[in-house]
């Protein structure tokens, strides 16, 4: 499913156009990036939690010389699912 197809999906279930279904998607999207922009997490009960990983510096090798190479210490975003999603899913 792309964003378009989310959008229609968003739209027929809640019963909106698809132009206010786009913009509360794309709301979602900015609030949940600024809250990770900003180091915290955003919780959804059932569904999961959006965070930032946070990983360490560490030594690599690069696999066409095999020479070691730094790797710097990173953030990431990283998704958790609930227990509601992993029930559903399963």
């Amino acid at each position: 499913m792309n964003k378009t197809e989310l959008v229609a999906s968003i739209a027929e279930k809640a019963g909106i156009s698809k132009k206010d279904a786009d913009k509360a998607l794309a709301a979602f999207i900015d609030t949940v990036t600024a809250e990770l922009k900003a180091g915290d997490s955003v919780q959804l009960i059932g569904f999961g939690t959006f965070k930032v990983a946070e990983r360490a510096a560490r030594t690599g090798v690069n696999p066409k010389t095999k020479a070691k190479i730094e790797i710097a210490a990173s953030k990431a975003p990283a998704f958790k699912a609930g227990a509601a999603l992993k029930a559903a899913v399963k």
